[in-house]
């Protein structure tokens, strides 16, 4: 019995081992095949959910041989952090990018073109006015040297902001500074008439002073109250202001200059030809302030002033240069070479006046600056066509908009697949790359100058902050390696033009003033003060900038070893108190009664009622 039960439960066993077999022969198959088609539909995106739902697989995209990484992309970080690999389709996006970056390269040669012009276009505006380089006479003949004493105010109207200082001058290069700034309400850009605008900006000086200067402010007020006008504005501890207006204007006098034409989105036609001082002026005295608008500022002249106040050595500064929203510089010239006429007073025994360039119309006319489909676009889409060129080539407020327009004519060609999922080579496998339909991509000047400072400023394997940035700033979701490469560069091209651009600009006033020839400048730095985001905060500007400087003819690498280029801190406020401190000087001989006297008859011919006549009385606010 027992021997008829052995062959059955071994016939049992046999069939159940056979069974096993299958199982595991067809696990281990169906393993092979899941992975196998893992690698297969890598770059699309293959999710194990596919096969089970029954859902059809994603367009498979063949993959080069190039290594596997075992490593899995984790969730829960927004970029993958092993190394990229490029992959066959993306060589279009890189041969377009390359083609791209290559319309923005300014050579050596194009720099030196550039500095031929700019300094026969300086010798253009020092003969005549209306010229493409302004060339304007500021009336400021002698620089600070870091020995001056005293407190003074200064204002600054130089874009979307108004800013009130008040500075202590300590005669030692150092100063103390106290300030307050105020947003520009949009409807006053554009007011009806001067007078609106103006007198929101007195306003904010009686705020400054009942803030800071409680007790001068009110010791004025009562001297005032005991007086009608126009005696009651004669006040002896008047503080001397120096006015920062950083647009056009035809400059007449350390104190009076008329308004050539707004900028940065200001349209006030009523303004327009009326000297600006005079307007402030009014507005001050209709609150009855003990301030006197003695120095109307440019603020590259205020940048000037700031680094030959507080720069190292024993020469001042040469150069003062705005490299932020706008650009523009101003310099020293020999008083010999200015040769067009000034009907100002002024001081002429330095020999020397500050000439403030406007350096952001160079070459309107386009004989040597570059000018790609993008420039010619963007041109066409600003309120002054045809005018300041260089500034639309250099400063923050247009270099984003370039890049801006570039990247949309790429979106336009659908072979290289920008900021499209199909070139989304290393992404984590649920995302899509996309761009959200409310992107500063799609919208006129939608995209900030300052991410061009992050493109630049990245430069890990896997460009993570500069993607993070295209998505919380641009709404480019889950940008690729790729994608973030092709900006970059393309950013960079574009931020690197500017740069070679401005040192154009540099070194052709180097050259114009002879410092690096002159004997008496022998060993000396040629300092040169910078102000704005540009030279700030947007990274390898200085850089760039210098190695410009050194491929220039007459400059060269020992010639830019000696250029100083270094930051002006606040330019607009310490530099407009010191040339209130430097036109206080010039007026020594003169009662500030009497000069008070001047502005308000001035600005009484130009905006008549404004000022009382003697016998009427004022209403202390």
């Amino acid at each position: 019995m027992n021997n008829s039960r052995i062959p059955l439960k071994s016939q049992s066993a046999r069939k159940s081992q056979g069974c096993l077999s299958f199982v595991h022969l067809f696990s281990v198959a169906f393993l092979v095949l899941v992975l196998a088609a893992q690698l297969l539909f890598r770059d699309a995106k293959l999710h194990y959910s596919h096969i089970f739902t029954g859902q059809p697989f994603l367009r498979a995209i063949p993959s080069p041989p190039a290594r596997i990484d075992p490593e899995p992309v984790c969730e829960n970080q927004p970029f993958p952090t092993s190394l990229p690999v490029s992959w066959p389709l993306n060589m279009a996006l890189a041969e377009e990018t390359k083609a791209v970056v290559a319309k923005f390269d300014y050579t050596d040669e194009n720099l030196n073109a550039g500095v031929k012009e700019f300094i026969r276009q300086m010798g253009e505006g020092l003969e005549q006015d209306g010229t493409s380089l302004s060339q304007i006479p500021t009336y400021v003949t002698a620089v600070p040297n870091g020995t001056e004493k005293g407190m003074y105010m200064a204002v600054d109207l130089g874009g979307t902001n108004f800013r009130v200082c008040s500075i202590l001058l300590n005669g030692d290069t150092t100063f103390n500074l106290t300030y307050s700034k105020v947003a520009i309400p949009k409807e006053l850009m554009v007011a009806k008439t001067a007078g609106e605008l103006f007198a929101f900006l007195a306003k904010q000086i009686e705020e400054f002073l009942k803030t800071h200067h409680q007790e001068h402010f009110y010791k004025a007020v009562r001297r005032r109250q005991t007086f009608s006008a126009p005696e009651g504005y004669r006040d002896e501890n008047a503080l001397q202001l120096g006015f920062t207006f950083s647009f056009p204007v035809n400059q007449i006098g350390i104190n009076k200059g008329n308004l050539i034409r707004w900028t940065k989105g200001f349209d006030i036609p009523d303004a327009v030809g009326k000297d600006v001082c005079a307007l402030l002026q009014v507005e001050i005295d209709k609150l009855h302030l003990p301030v006197k608008v003695s120095a109307l500022v440019n603020d590259t002249v205020g940048t000037l002033m700031a680094r030959s106040y507080t720069s190292p050595g024993k020469t001042g500064a040469i150069l003062g240069a705005i490299f932020g929203t706008g650009t523009n510089g101003a310099y020293i010239e020999k008083l010999a070479n200015v040769k067009k006429p000034m009907t100002g007073e002024f001081d002429k025994t330095t020999g020397l006046m500050v000439i403030n360039t406007e350096w952001g119309s160079f070459d309107n006319q386009l004989n040597v600056l570059p000018n790609t489909t993008w420039d010619i676009q963007l041109d066409k889409n600003t309120p002054n066509p045809g005018i300041q060129m260089f500034e639309k080539r250099v400063s923050g407020m247009f270099l984003g908009e370039i890049v801006r327009l570039t990247i949309v004519d790429m979106l336009k060609n659908d072979d290289i697949h920008l900021f499209k999922d199909i070139n989304s080579s290393h992404n984590d496998w649920k995302s899509t790359t996309n761009i959200a339909p409310q992107s500063g991509i799609f919208q006129p000047w939608g995209l900030d100058s300052a991410i061009m400072s992050v493109a630049a400023a990245d430069n890990t394997p896997e460009l993570g902050t500069l993607r993070q940035s295209l998505e919380s700033d641009l709404h480019v979701y889950s940008p690729s390696l790729e994608d973030a490469q092709a900006f970059k560069a393309i950013a960079g091209a574009i931020g690197r033009r500017a740069a070679r651009l401005s040192a154009v600009a540099v070194g052709a006033i180097v050259l114009q003033t002879g410092k690096l020839t002159d004997p008496e400048w022998a060993g000396e730095a040629i300092d040169i003060g910078v102000d704005g985001s540009l030279v700030e905060h947007y990274p390898y500007f200085r850089d760039m900038m210098y190695e410009g400087l050194r491929a220039i003819e007459g400059i060269g690498e020992e010639g830019a070893k000696r250029i100083r280029i270094g930051i002006a801190k606040d330019g607009s406020g310490v530099g407009a108190a010191l040339i209130a401190l430097v036109a206080a000087g010039m007026e020594k001989n003169q009662s500030v009664a009497d000069h008070l006297h001047d502005v308000r008859t001035e600005a009484k011919a130009n905006i008549p009622s404004a000022i009382p006549e003697a016998g009427e009385t004022s209403t202390v606010i």
